[in-house]
């Protein structure tokens, strides 16, 4: 009997499974190469994450340098009004031009009505209600900054005339701690009304009345504001290229007519100058139409438990949210002085700048010193603003949470709590990228 074949049967029946030391060193293997298919996973995906945290951060920055740098260099934009007149030496050389500021006529407290975020409503600025003759409007109108730390705002703090700029805190809707504010006023160059010659066929008319008065009728061209948004009670404001004047009026069925003379509120101190040699004269409501601009730093929640800050366009007195992310605003003003010269100073130091150091002089009824007269004399502003990345990122590594911000003197990066305003002092967590943006920003309507 051949037994061969039994035997092959035999050896192939052990050869076909496997033992129970080759199925655990399988199992090792697999959990080898799966180990390092997950971390290779987790390494793609965090670097996915910060790459994309970085993007949004970088897009975010610069939207928001972009949307300063619109309305800043606007400041004291006034129609085509800022410096003109017949240049004058300075004692340090350069050729300084006079000064253009609009006339204001209204008398009373119709100008402090009329203005949004006015926080300049104490000494030493002269008390717009209480004028007792027209006036240049004053330098403080046109910006004014308040630079912000830790402790407190200088030279003022403006939630305490302002009190829809929240205070500074670290719940949400407070201004975020150590961030600061800066408010700038223009003319909106989009409004107003062309004033065209007396029995054109299109276009709003000017004239003197009778009894000194100036009256204009609304006549809309194409393009411009319907006449119904010029409101009853409103300043008016009349513009060209040479000047501009401010005054008391009234309205009726789209004819705007000055308000008579006095020292009560809705009077003017004299009537307004007629249509004669006027150069592409426009009206404008004043109240609607010259802007007031705040930015400022809000504390916003983010949703996943932890907060950012977010950057807050107010514009006449109505906020609006532009970006997230936002930790850190500063600003540092480039200011014409007295003799020619530019300096970068703070807020405060040009606050308490008066006639001797700026370069044209205003006097007014009740006060001969001008104060606040450098904020007219800003040329650029520097911006430093501070983004981060808006989600924790805890597999961060140290260098990575580095970063510069040129406000605190940095020169390298450095750890979050090691800034002069740490993050844990604004209530927002340290495991998030974080990059600083700047920009010099030339303010083309400074009215020296």
């Amino acid at each position: 009997m051949n037994m061969f074949p039994t035997m092959a049967c035999r050896r192939a029946s052990r050869q076909g499974g496997l033992t129970l030391i080759e199925l655990m060193v399988a199992m090792v293997l697999g959990l080898l190469v799966a180990a390092g298919i997950i971390t290779v996973f987790l390494s793609t995906s965090n670097s996915n994450r910060a790459q994309n945290q970085m993007a949004s951060l970088q897009e975010g920055g610069r939207f928001a340098v972009t949307r300063l740098k619109s309305d800043l260099s606007m400041a004291n934009g006034q129609y085509c009004t800022n410096s003109g007149g017949n240049a004058h030496p300075s004692s340090g050389g350069p050729y300084i031009d006079g000064l253009r500021a609009p006339t204001v006529y209204a008398a009373g407290g119709n100008m402090v009505n009329a203005l949004s975020d006015l926080t300049t409503k104490a000494s030493p600025y002269p008390d717009l209600s209480g004028m007792t003759g027209a006036y240049s409007l004053p330098a403080y109108l046109s910006m004014r900054g308040y630079d912000c730390t830790a402790d407190g705002c200088t030279p003022v703090d403006p939630h305490g005339t302002v009190a829809p700029i929240p205070a500074a805190g670290k719940a949400v809707d407070d201004r975020a701690v150590g961030t600061s504010v800066l408010t700038v006023r223009f003319l909106d160059p989009s409004r107003g009304w062309a004033i065209v010659p007396t029995g054109s066929a299109t276009g709003s008319t000017m004239a003197q009345q009778a009894d000194g008065s100036l009256q204009i009728t609304l006549n809309p061209l194409t393009d411009e504001p319907p006449k119904t948004d010029f409101k009853d009670g409103d300043l008016a404001m009349l513009a060209d290229c040479s000047n501009a004047q401010i005054f008391a009026a009234s309205v009726t069925s789209g004819v705007v007519k000055s308000n008579g003379t006095g020292t009560a509120s809705g009077q003017n101190f004299a009537q307004p100058r007629g249509p004669q040699g006027l150069a592409a004269p426009k009206l404008f409501d004043f109240n609607r139409d010259f802007l007031t601009v705040t930015y400022y730093v809000k504390v916003v929640d983010t949703g996943d438990g932890h907060t950012t800050g977010a950057l807050i366009r107010r514009v006449n007195g109505v906020d609006n949210e532009l970006v997230r992310g936002v930790e850190r605003l500063d600003f540092k003003y480039g200011v014409l002085d007295a003799n020619g010269n530019t300096r970068f100073l703070t807020a405060a130091q040009v606050d308490a700048g008066t006639s001797d150091d700026c370069p044209s002089k205003v006097t007014t009824p009740a006060d001969t010193t001008d104060p606040g007269c450098l904020w007219r004399n800003v040329k650029s502003i520097e911006v430093d603003l501070l983004m981060d990345g808006q989600v924790p990122l805890y597999t961060l590594t140290p260098e990575e949470l580095t970063y510069t911000y040129a406000t605190d003197g940095d020169t390298t990066p450095t750890a979050p709590d090691d800034h002069t305003i740490k993050p844990s002092d604004q209530g927002f967590v340290n495991q998030m990228i974080r990059r600083e943006f700047t920009a010099l920003i030339s303010v083309r309507n400074f009215n020296p």
